[in-house]
């Protein structure tokens, strides 16, 4: 059974709504069986009460010509006497033309109607039960019976009551049942809310190891699962030993790497020592750059490494502390101000030096450019709460000259300086670029309130 917009909701609250929608659905059709169950045994119970009265009227059928009625108290119900009461009971000859009907005082010149002209059909021993409507348009429950007396004739008895009894046993019981089915479906709801919470335990228990994991808390999922679970936490434990396998080999090889690689440069640079030609110097120049290239890759290969690495996680608050504590420092001729704003308790999903190398190559920027503030401000990223990868935001503002729109994108570029002024490499804002990226980040450049530039990071919290 399929419900709408189910399939975002968690496991408890899938079970927990099916399980009541399908209690609530088969308390109501018990509920409509159990009232229609006792419907026919109130009927049934009528019916042999009027079948008694019916079998007494037989018993004390009149012979043929006497005009009299029966007297009051014959059959033991003096509803019979009273006009209009709704009890009446009648006995019709069928094998006469003009049929001298006999009735119960009650019925006052009126007459009941048949069953059988109705449509309704006979049951054992040729009697009828059934509804009609009766004099004052009541509702009747009436039974009758063709008896042959032989010589005598046949006739037809009939006796019917209100159905005011049998409508308000009806109403009581309806009442009853819904009282009890009521308390009967908040147990089932109380109880089934119990039982997810106590069934789902395991997972909730495996979500917090692998949460620990991943904050750095814990290096493996810990603790006894049901045999269900048991081989999905030994699977992940395994996967995280691999994953972590995977990664410090990784580390050697670069480490190797780099290495093999700089102990070449190092023979080639001494040997364009020792000669005194013009290739020396395009050697050292040539040379010098493929130690930057070596360094540059193999410290993004590091920080991709480390990335990898499930459990790694940063104070954002102390991290920023210390930069603002620094740059104020560096920056304390400028007068420059810096500001910040980080919440207590968030961390990234990641490594100290990386976030250090992110904020600060963007506070380092700022800075350069500021007048007097540069504003530094941390959220938690509201749309990702209900995300399985949370993230952040740091926004770095300054009050400087700002950027045009057409030199953002240009400004993000490795190696590229937009003015040659200040001093710099050109390889800050590019190094965040590749470092966010690492991380699954974004890295969006826009017009600041303060009137500069506003650098705003995203990055993956823990």
């Amino acid at each position: 059974m399929k419900f709408p917009r189910m399939s975002s909701q968690s496991i408890a609250t899938r079970l927990f709504v099916s399980a009541t929608l399908w209690s609530t659905a088969i308390l109501l059709i018990a509920g409509m069986l159990l009232s229609a169950l006792y419907q026919r045994s109130v009927e049934a119970a009528f019916d042999e009460r009027l079948g008694a009265y019916l079998s007494a009227l037989v018993a004390d059928m009149p012979s043929p010509g006497d005009d009299s009625r029966l007297g009051p108290g014959d059959l033991g119900e003096p509803n019979f006497e009273l006009t209009s009461s709704g009890w009446y009971w009648q006995i019709t000859p069928l094998n006469v033309d003009k049929p001298e009907i006999k009735t119960s005082r009650s019925l006052f010149a009126t007459r009941l109607p048949r069953l059988a002209d109705l449509g309704v059909p006979a049951g054992i021993g040729g009697a009828r039960q059934g509804y009609a409507e009766g004099p004052d348009k009541h509702l009747l429950r009436i039974v009758e019976r063709e008896i042959d007396f032989g010589d005598s004739g046949v006739y037809l008895f009939q006796v019917a009551a209100k159905t005011e009894e049998i409508q308000q046993r009806m109403r009581n019981f309806q009442i009853e049942l819904a009282g009890t089915f009521v308390v009967l479906a908040l147990a089932l709801i109380g109880t089934t809310a119990l039982q997810v919470r106590y069934g789902l335990r395991p997972l909730r228990l495996l979500q917090q190891g692998v949460v620990a994991i991943r904050r750095g808390e814990s290096e493996r999922i810990v603790g006894s699962f049901p045999r269900d679970l048991s081989p999905l936490a030994d699977e992940l434990n395994l996967l995280i030993m691999s994953n972590r396998d995977i990664v410090e080999r990784a580390r050697t090889h670069v480490g190797n790497l780099a290495h093999a690689l700089k102990t070449p440069l190092s023979v080639i640079v001494n040997e364009a020592d020792a000669n005194t030609s013009s290739l020396k110097e395009k050697v050292h120049e040539q040379a010098g750059l493929m130690r930057h290239q070596i360094d540059y890759y193999l410290d993004r290969a590091r920080v991709a490494a480390r990335s990898a690495v499930t459990g790694g996680s940063t104070d954002v608050a102390g991290v920023v502390a210390s930069l603002v504590r620094t740059f104020e420092k560096i920056y304390h001729d400028r007068e420059i101000r810096f500001e910040s704003d980080v919440p207590v308790g968030l961390r990234f999903r990641g490594e100290r030096q990386d976030l250090e190398e992110m904020v600060g190559n963007l506070v380092d920027n700022a800075a350069k450019w500021a007048r007097r503030t540069v504003r530094v401000a941390v959220a938690l990223d509201l749309d990702s709460e209900t995300t399985a990868r949370p993230s952040f935001t740091v926004s770095i503002e300054d009050d400087g000259i700002g950027l045009p729109a057409p030199s953002r994108e240009a400004a993000l570029r490795r190696g590229k300086r937009l003015d040659e002024s200040k001093p710099g490499s050109g390889l800050g804002l590019s190094i965040v670029v590749d470092l966010v990226s690492v991380y699954s980040g974004t890295l969006v450049l826009e017009d600041s309130s303060l009137g500069g530039l506003r650098a705003e990071l995203r990055l993956p919290s823990a």
